[in-house]
C-alpha cells in the first residue's frame, strides 16, 4: 500500500482526522505529493496569514488564520476533532512548532504529520554546521538572555529571530557581555526567492533591514573576562548576586552531586535564598522544573534577578514558609532543604512523606543542634541517610604569603525514599 493510500484509509476511518504540514518559504512547490493531498483534502484548513498564502492554490476547504491571542488557537483546533483538519506550520511543526503543542492534547494516533526541513535544517544546510554539535534555541517571544548559557567559547549557536530587530539586540547583548568579537550571520527567508546571508562581528553589527523572517547563527569568541557560564556543578558565587547568605560553590557541588537531579526531575529547593542552588539544579534538569520556596522577601528578589540574569526559565518562585507553602505544590521527584526558617524536623517529614518513591532528599545543617535534629528526624522516618562532612578551606593572600581561610563546615544529609514507601505518595 502506498503512503497516500494508507492515510486515505486511516483517515475515512476517521482515525486521523488532524494532518500537520510543514511549508517552507518555497510553498507548495516543496511540499511532497503526501501533503499536496493532505491540504486538498481538508475541510478546514489552519495557519498563519503567510502558510495560508503560500499554500492558497491548494486549499478548498475553509480557511481559519490563527486567532488573537495566538493561546486560543489549540481550542479551536481540538473544537473540530472529527473533521477533516489540515494544519500549516513553519518547517518542522515539532521544531519549536505548533505541532508539539497539539501533541499535548490529541494522540499520535490522531494525526498525520508532514514536515518540511526546519530553519535550523536550512541554515546548518547554507553554513555546513553539524546539528548535533550546534546549541539550537528559539527567541519567538522569549528572553534573549536565553542565548547566555550557549556562550561557550568555540560554540555555535543557531537561534530563531522574533523578527527583524532581534539580530542587532543579541549584537549588543553579545558586545555587551565579552563575546563582541563573535561572528554573527543572519539567514534571512530561508528556502524561498528573497533568501539572504549576511555577516558581520556583534561588535561592528551594522546590518540594517532585516527581513522579520530570520535565524541568528552566532559563532562565539569570549574575550578575556566574559561572562561565560560554566557547564560545571559549582558556578563561581560571584555569578550569583547575594547577601552573603549563599551556598558556596564547593558546598553546592557536592550538595547538587548528592541531590543528583535527572534531566526531567521535579524538584523543591526549600530556603532558598539566593537560589544558587535551584538554578543550578534547573540547568541539571533542563526537561525539569524547580519550585525554590523562600520566607525572606529580600531572598525572593534576589532569587528573581539571578533567574533574569542567568538565563533560567524552568524555576519558579514561590514566597512563603514551609511546609505551609509546600501545599499545593506538586509531588517532587527530589528535595533539597538549605536555610529554611521553620522546624527542620516538621519539614522533613513532611517532606519525605511528599517524595517520591526513589526519589531524593537532601539537607544541609551547620549548628550542632540542626546536626542532631536532622539525624534524628530521618532515623525516625525509617531511612539510616548517607552523611557528609564537608569542611573546605579557600587560600588567601596575607602580604606575600598565602594562607588557608576556613568555610563553616557542613554536614550534608542524603536519603533516598524507599519504593515500599509509594502508598504515601500523594
Amino acid at each position: 500500500m502506498s503512503r497516500p493510500d494508507a492515510i486515505a484509509d486511516d483517515t475515512a476511518a476517521g482515525r486521523r482526522w488532524l494532518s500537520i504540514v510543514g511549508i517552507g518559504e518555497d510553498g507548495i512547490d516543496g511540499l511532497t505529493p503526501v501533503a499536496r493531498q493532505l491540504i486538498c483534502g481538508a475541510e478546514i484548513v489552519f495557519g498563519g496569514k503567510r502558510h495560508l498564502a503560500l499554500a492558497a492554490p491548494l486549499v478548498r476547504g475553509a480557511v481559519r488564520p490563527w486567532p488573537t491571542p495566538f493561546a486560543r488557537a489549540v481550542e479551536e483546533v481540538l473544537a473540530q476533532r472529527g473533521r477533516q483538519v489540515c494544519v500549516l506550520a513553519s518547517g518542522d511543526p515539532y521544531c519549536y512548532g505548533i505541532g508539539s503543542l497539539l501533541a499535548r492534547h490529541v494522540a499520535a494516533r490522531e494525526t498525520v504529520t508532514v514536515p518540511a526541513p526546519s530553519a535550523f535544517s536550512l541554515a546548518a544546510a547554507r553554513l555546513g554546521w553539524a546539528l548535533p554539535e550546534t546549541a539550537l534555541v528559539s527567541l519567538c517571544g522569549r528572553a534573549l538572555d536565553l542565548i547566555r548559557p550557549h556562550l561557550q567559547p568555540g560554540g555555535r549557536v543557531l537561534a530563531l529571530a522574533a523578527d527583524g530587530d532581534t539580530a542587532a539586540a543579541l549584537a549588543k547583548m553579545l558586545t555587551d557581555s565579552g563575546f563582541g568579537a563573535s561572528r554573527l550571520i543572519v539567514l534571512e527567508a530561508l528556502g524561498g526567492s528573497r533568501e539572504r546571508i549576511r555577516a558581520t562581528t556583534a561588535a561592528r553589527f551594522d546590518l540594517v533591514t532585516v527581513d522579520a523572517l530570520n535565524t541568528v547563527a552566532i559563532e562565539v569568541i569570549a574575550a578575556p573576562g566574559a561572562r561565560v557560564i560554566a557547564r560545571s556543578a559549582g558556578l563561581a558565587d560571584e555569578l550569583f548576586e547575594h547577601d552573603g547568605q549563599i551556598t558556596k560553590r564547593e558546598i553546592r557541588a557536592v550538595t547538587l552531586s548528592a541531590l543528583a537531579p535527572s534531566r526531567g526531575a521535579l524538584l523543591w529547593d526549600i530556603g532558598a535564598g539566593s537560589g544558587s542552588v535551584a538554578i543550578e539544579a534547573a540547568m541539571l534538569a533542563p526537561a525539569g522544573r524547580v519550585y525554590a520556596i523562600e520566607v525572606d522577601p529580600e531572598g525572593v528578589a534576589i532569587c528573581g534577578e539571578n533567574l533574569r540574569a542567568l538565563a533560567v526559565d524552568n524555576v519558579r518562585v514561590i514566597a512563603g514558609r514551609a511546609p505551609e507553602a509546600l501545599a499545593d505544590l506538586e509531588t517532587p521527584d527530589a528535595v533539597f532543604v538549605g536555610g529554611s526558617k521553620g522546624s527542620l524536623a516538621e519539614i522533613l517529614e513532611y517532606v519525605f512523606t511528599r517524595l517520591k518513591p526513589g526519589g531524593r532528599l537532601v539537607a544541609n545543617a551547620i549548628t550542632l543542634e540542626n546536626v542532631a535534629e536532622a539525624y534524628q528526624s530521618l532515623r525516625g522516618l525509617g531511612v539510616v541517610p548517607e552523611v557528609t562532612l564537608l569542611s573546605v578551606a579557600r587560600g588567601e593572600p596575607l602580604a606575600q604569603y598565602l594562607r588557608y581561610e576556613a568555610l563553616n563546615p557542613i554536614h550534608i544529609f542524603a536519603a533516598t525514599k524507599p519504593a515500599a514507601a509509594a502508598g504515601e505518595a500523594s
